[in-house]
């Protein structure tokens, strides 16, 4: 059986409270091996490596989402650090980054909050997961500033040319979530310059699912259809896209190669 890795879900979100074990049976029926639940707040983080612990194959990350800057405690991200510090399952940083479309948080409150992970990220030897929107030239500006050897990826990737090239000049990782399957997907001739063994695939679970699941609650299950849609982009078949980005996600989350 073909094998794949959802990079980026979010199974700690209740909209999976009442069926999450089946979520899970689904999805390694589906050939998914491996999954990282990615975290929004400090209690998120503590959840996903509460949840990642349970199961093989399936790891967490620790960090604060700029959703929830505005309301994060003062001590969330020393939170935050402990939990990527002191837990195995935890094998990156984030989801932090930028969102000037929402601007839940103040820009200037969210651009101190991701150069904090982004050091954090370096100090701990971990990867940053990196969430863009609206704010290519601040995602750009951060990345040009950050630590030198900091490693992150750019996830649910749909463009943005500065904050792409800044990413792929520090040799970063770019993520392609279920919007790829859309018509409306205007990134597809960045995501081919995407060197092939920096490539990811996500489901953003439970957002974001693709053609033919468009408008219904997301999984990793479907991840599948988000290698086929990348697939068809780069004119490749999707059990090719689906070992490489297998690989990737293991190499870019510190997991070793199978």
């Amino acid at each position: 059986m073909t094998e794949y890795f959802d990079s980026h879900c979010h199974l700690t979100d209740t909209a999976f409270r009442d069926d999450r074990d089946a979520v899970f049976l689904r999805a390694s029926e589906a050939g998914v091996k491996g999954i990282t639940l990615i975290s929004s707040d400090a209690d998120d983080a503590a959840s996903a490596a509460e949840l990642a612990a349970k199961r093989e194959g399936v790891y967490s990350t620790a960090g604060i989402h700029p959703h929830a800057v505005g309301v994060a405690a003062s001590g969330d991200l020393d939170r935050v650090r402990e939990i990527a510090s002191s837990r195995a399952e935890v094998v990156a940083i984030g989801e932090t980054g930028l969102d000037y479309f929402y601007e839940h948080a103040s820009r200037a409150a969210q651009r101190v909050a991701f150069d904090a992970h982004l050091q954090l990220g370096c100090e701990l030897s971990l990867p940053v997961v990196v969430h863009a929107r609206d704010a290519d030239d601040d995602i750009a500006a951060a990345i040009r500033a950050m630590p030198s050897g900091t490693v992150g990826v750019l996830h649910c990737f749909t463009g943005g040319d500065r904050a792409f090239t800044e990413a792929m000049a520090a040799d970063w990782y770019v993520s392609a979530s279920g919007i790829a399957s859309f018509k409306s997907f205007s990134a597809a001739s960045l995501l081919r310059e995407v060197p092939s063994e920096r490539l990811l695939i996500e489901t953003d679970s439970p957002y974001l699912s693709p053609v033919p699941f468009r408008g219904r609650r997301n999984e990793p299950a479907n991840v599948v259809h988000v290698a086929h849609a990348v697939a068809s982009l780069l004119m490749l078949s999707y059990e090719e896209v689906a070992q490489r980005t297998t690989q990737n996600a293991r190499r870019f989350y510190g997991l070793g190669t199978i």
